[in-house]
């Protein structure tokens, strides 16, 4: 991946990588890392987490794929922010529909229902507008993404959660396979539940008001960052609903018109 430029210096880019490593690692949640790289920096928190990504890489995790955060008009608010966020999706983020989450493998998690995209092409050359990014998408999946913070609370700023590789933590793929000729994500449905209690609802609408439109965006920021998306890769196109903390134990399971159904368990710890 392209250098990002910041005016925050190498020292306390390591410091920030550093005390999101030592989370991870202890298993404990930290300190914010806003005083080091600044609460909205936006170039700052990229290096960061480009420094965490760069470092799982080098120990043999492989990039599978892309998530968007902050697809909401009421989470960007939240955060006093215009605008989404990414992370990076690793081979070992991965669990199976109906599968067991170990418990321990996520720090202080949340979950979230999504419209998934398997890419079948490259979106690295051309003007990459809306018809180029359909076109390249080879199959719409139902998908849950389990979220999480190694910032204790979930006290994040858009640099917080940013540097923390957009609080990635697990996600899930759905059986399910269908193309954008059978399904349109925009006017898809969503319930989900946490031990068979509906918790949140949703529609496609509420990411960024089409989830398509959110591929798009994220195809234009990650070639402009020299990572294009890639043939084969999985993106998480935001929430269509509220996010929900979990516990050891619990089964969630998101239900989507036309898309079908995903579940997984929290493992007991």
């Amino acid at each position: 991946m392209t250098e990002t430029t910041t005016g925050v210096d190498a020292d306390a880019l390591a410091a920030a990588a550093g005390r999101l490593r030592d989370a991870e690692r202890t298993g404990v949640p930290g300190r914010p890392v806003r005083d080091l790289i600044g609460r909205d920096d936006v170039p700052a928190a990229y290096a960061v987490q480009q420094l965490l990504v760069a470092e799982r890489t080098a120990a043999g995790a492989r990039v599978v794929g892309r998530k968007i955060g902050l697809t909401s008009e009421a989470v960007q608010a939240q955060l006093g922010v215009d605008q989404p966020d990414f992370g990076v999706l690793l081979d070992d983020m991965a669990y199976d529909d109906g599968g067991t989450l170990p418990a321990t493998s996520v720090l202080q998690p949340r979950v979230e229902a999504e419209v998934a995209f398997v890419l079948g092409s490259d979106l690295a050359d051309g003007p990459l507008g809306i018809d180029e990014v359909r076109a390249a998408v080879a199959e719409v999946v139902p998908a849950l993404e389990i979220c999480g913070s190694r910032i204790a609370d979930w006290d994040i700023s858009f640099g917080d959660t940013v540097a923390d590789n957009a609080s990635a933590g697990a996600f899930v793929l759905g059986r399910q396979r269908l193309t954008l000729a059978d399904v349109e994500p925009r006017g898809v449905a969503m319930s989900m539940t946490i031990n068979d209690e509906v918790v949140a609802t949703g529609t496609g609408e509420a990411c960024l008001g089409d989830p398509v439109a959110a591929l798009l965006w994220l195809a234009r920021q990650a070639r402009e960052l020299g990572e294009p998306l890639r043939a084969g890769q999985v993106v998480l196109s935001g929430a269509l609903g509220p996010m929900r903390p979990v516990q050891p134990g619990d089964r969630v399971t998101a239900s989507f018109s036309d898309l079908g159904a995903v579940s997984v368990t929290i493992g007991e710890q």
